[in-house]
């Protein structure tokens, strides 16, 4: 490499480093085993407090995200290594004020329980799923109430969030539209439209509360029915009046590597900078 061009390739690389060092840091808080009496199990739930949060007396907004496994922690992630970079995301977006900042709650799934809970209804076909609702008890009733009282929360609707990708979509899209009293900001990833015959469309059509905002997403490379299913989910979003921000990314697959990339955009569209 020519000296000019080396030189100026370590000027990008110093540059960026700094502006790294820059950025202040969230602290991650664990709950290491949340018991919940309405499931009968329990988990690990992670809490990112954002940075700032030990010298202040500030309230914050807060988000739940599901498969907390894989968000935070390489060596905890479905596949070992490939985690969402969660708070470093958060760290970035909100250093660089593109986000507002927030406190996110990485929800631990239940292992073989996940396909259960993460559903709003049982498929015949694969005889299993339909205990979204439960779950959602579990949230409302066991988890947020914990939170809320742990931390400098903002307890309102309007400043309450809800997360996930795959059945984790699922799941937060059905939340939005049966708690919009709990949760009103849904971040709806690569949703498992196709679940139960594509029944979370009739839940869609029959929703008569506020417009919810929400970012909907799918990748151009997780296959032709979920390209579809995440299109006419669009779609009727829209006709309800949703505040709504859809994304394909073109060159995505079904992963979460594929999520991380996206991830700083949905907690930029979820709480955006006053």
């Amino acid at each position: 490499m020519p000296a000019n061009a080396l030189r100026k390739t370590l000027q990008r690389v110093f540059r960026l480093e700094n502006r790294r060092r820059a950025v202040r840091r969230g602290t991650l808080d664990r709950i290491p085993q949340l018991e919940s009496k309405i499931l009968g199990n329990a988990r690990e739930v992670t809490v990112y407090l954002p940075p700032g949060y030990e010298s202040g007396d500030a309230r914050y907004p807060v988000l739940y995200m599901q498969d907390g496994q894989n968000l935070f922690d390489p060596l905890r992630a479905f596949i070992p290594g490939q985690h969402w970079r969660l708070a470093e995301a958060a760290d970035d977006a909100i250093g660089e004020r593109t986000a507002a900042p927030m406190i996110i709650v990485g929800i631990d799934n239940a292992g073989p329980a996940r396909i259960e809970e993460y559903t709003p209804t049982h498929d015949a076909d694969r005889k299993s799923g339909g205990r979204a609702a439960v779950y959602g008890r579990f949230l409302i009733e066991e988890l947020k109430p914990l939170i809320d009282a742990s931390y400098r929360t903002r307890v309102d609707a309007q400043s309450t969030a809800i997360a996930g990708s795959s059945l984790g979509g699922l799941l937060t899209l059905f939340l939005g539209l049966t708690h919009p009293d709990v949760f009103t900001r849904l971040g709806v990833m690569s949703p498992s439209v196709w679940w139960d015959c594509r029944a979370i469309l009739d839940v869609v059509d029959d929703y008569d509360g506020p417009p919810l905002r929400t970012w909907l997403d799918i990748g151009g490379r997780e296959g032709a029915e979920a390209l579809d299913g995440a299109r006419t989910l669009r779609d009727r979003l829209a006709a309800k009046h949703f505040d709504l921000r859809y994304l394909e990314d073109r060159r995505a697959d079904h992963s979460e590597r594929a999520w991380a990339r996206r991830v700083r955009a949905v907690l930029e569209f979820l709480f955006p900078p006053a």
